[in-house]
């Protein structure tokens, strides 16, 4: 496993940031790690990248402790912090080949061609951080994350201040680089999540309250099964009255959306009330739970 977690548990004063917190991540694996603010999500990775110290429990990142094998551990990890730790006053390439010597990179120069190229800062190259974008910086330090070629890749929020071609962007260049190394990293753009990750651990007061595959995430988790549906002859919600079961209609644009309690057997409910009354499907489909819908259902106030 490139990440192994095992009873992580951080206090501060008399409150839990972390509550024996527990998962495995193994190599070629790109995890959304998720939570509202405070949850302990910067805080796991604060320990997990050795920045932190845990109060209890033991972690493994890249085979190696993070404890007592801190030094060792930073040369294999990325880490792109939530508040991006850049050199104002340092021109972009200037910033990039000084965090390259610091890995004492071979071959430096063409390392940060290579790492301005991939995160798209060519024409940015020669400015001092400070004169960039929120966008641009956060490229800077992904840039920086990555030119050590690490086996993990830990980031935290990412995605920050991008706009949607960045986003794509930068989207792309994490799913290239997990498809060998293994990437957590943080979002609350839960498109962002979907359209990266294959698995998300979802994290609320300091405890893991799920860590699923995403499919079965937004199988499992719905409370009620839904179908959305497009039928020739009915254009209101009032066609679908006397169906057997059916809780709710909402209409969606062209579709409607038939609500039914969790365990009704829904698409076989409609397809046998449609077949029987002659009517003409045009699109018939089980609607599954967003990962939006899902977080906000497991990480609601009481």
């Amino acid at each position: 496993m490139s990440i192994e977690v095992n009873g992580l548990t951080k206090i501060y004063g008399e409150q839990k940031a972390l509550s024996e917190v527990s998962f495995e991540i193994a190599r070629g694996e790109i995890v959304g790690f998720l939570g509202p603010n405070g949850a302990g999500k910067s805080t796991c990775m604060k320990i997990l990248t050795s920045y932190l110290p845990p109060d209890y429990g033991q972690a493994r990142v890249a085979g190696l402790d993070v404890e007592a094998e801190s030094l060792e551990l930073k040369k294999k990890v990325g880490y792109l912090p939530e508040q991006n730790p850049l050199y104002l006053d340092m021109y972009v390439k200037e910033f990039l080949s000084f965090v390259g010597r610091i890995h004492n990179l071979k071959q430096l120069k063409s390392r940060v061609a290579e790492m301005i190229e991939m995160t798209g800062l060519e024409i940015e190259q020669n400015k001092k951080i400070r004169s960039l974008s929120k966008g641009y910086k956060q490229r800077v330090g992904l840039a920086q994350a990555m030119i050590h070629n690490p086996e993990v890749l830990i980031l935290d929020e990412p995605t920050a201040g991008l706009d949607p071609n960045q986003l794509s962007e930068i989207r792309n260049l994490i799913k290239d680089f997990g498809k060998e190394k293994t990437v957590l990293f943080s979002s609350h753009i839960m498109q962002e999540v979907q359209a990266i990750c294959d698995r998300v651990i979802i994290i609320n007061k300091g405890q893991i309250v799920a860590d699923e595959q995403i499919s079965v995430l937004s199988q499992s988790r719905q409370e009620n099964e839904t179908v959305r549906v497009k039928i020739k002859e009915i254009g209101t919600e009032d066609g679908f009255t006397g169906m057997p079961g059916l809780q709710k209609v909402l209409r969606k644009g062209a579709f409607f959306e038939l609500i039914f309690s969790k365990g009704e057997n829904a698409v076989e409910t409609v397809f046998q009330w449609v077949n029987d009354k002659g009517l003409t499907v045009l699109h018939m489909e089980r609607a599954e739970s967003s990962l939006e819908d899902i977080f906000q259902l497991l990480t609601k106030e009481e």
